[in-house]
């Protein structure tokens, strides 16, 4: 796809397998096209690589940061259980979210969370908040003690943010989905990747071993589960599609 931009004529031209297109610059569909080159590059350049929360590193696009916020309110939950540690700057998101709301806890799982990382997660001022459990997220041994540590009743979200291959967020679906509260969600994150087959930085294979794929497939083998995006309680755009690294992410358990 070939995109110009003409700021005089205020008008993006599109070329593609479809045809040459003008559309209006300042307007929605080119909003659209414009972010997914954005977080396509920015991804490639390691954009979400820029950031902290409360003195960590936290590998996310901003954009995806607020969106969750939003779901967060709105769930509450008690439990928040997120795959994938790395710096733990995620876990301390979620666990400041939580400690402001008076609420709830975190669980993070990792095949290897790194001394330095761990010493410094549990030193943090939101350590109280927090619980690391290391092995594999698909162990059944270790998903066992995730269970284990949700009492009965609570109101459970889950975060798949480890491996992003097909195949591992497939077995993360299928092992954590029973731990979903009815009207919360289980998000495979960073279904990008099926766009960044492309870039210098991206793997050809990528186009179908990705998160957002394991996603649909998970939700049309599995009614109880749809893919759809938490509300949005706050919208003065017109309904314009949010940047994201999640594509196709959020599976909300019915019910």
């Amino acid at each position: 796809m070939k995109l110009e931009i003409d700021t005089d004529a205020a008008t993006l031209r599109v070329s593609d397998a479809g045809g040459t297109r003008d559309v209006a610059l300042y307007s929605p569909a080119a909003f659209d096209l414009i972010s997914d080159l954005w977080v396509k590059v920015g991804w490639n350049e390691k954009f979400a690589y820029g950031f902290s929360w409360f003195g960590r590193p936290i590998i996310q696009l901003p954009e995806d940061m607020v969106r969750t916020q939003e779901a967060i309110w709105q769930i509450r939950p008690d439990v928040i259980v997120e795959t994938g540690v790395a710096h733990g700057g995620s876990l301390i998101f979620y666990a400041s979210l939580l400690a402001a709301m008076g609420r709830g806890r975190v669980i993070g799982v990792d095949i290897e969370i790194r001394p330095h990382n761990r010493a410094a997660i549990e030193a943090h001022p939101m350590a109280p908040h927090i619980s690391l459990i290391e092995g594999s997220s698909t162990d059944p041994a270790i998903v066992d003690r995730v269970r284990a540590a949700i009492a009965p009743g609570e109101k459970v979200l889950v975060l798949l943010d480890s491996n992003h291959s097909y195949a591992h967020v497939m077995a993360e679906l299928q092992a954590y989905a029973g731990l979903v509260s009815p009207g919360s969600w289980i998000v495979a994150t960073d279904g990008i990747m099926r766009e960044l087959h492309d870039v210098p930085r991206g793997t050809p294979s990528w186009r179908e071993d990705n998160p957002a794929n394991a996603a649909a497939n998970f939700a049309a083998a599995n009614p109880a589960f749809r893919v759809e995006l938490p509300p949005r309680p706050f919208s003065e755009d017109g309904g314009l599609r949010t940047p994201t690294h999640w594509p196709g992410a959020w599976l909300k358990k019915l019910g």
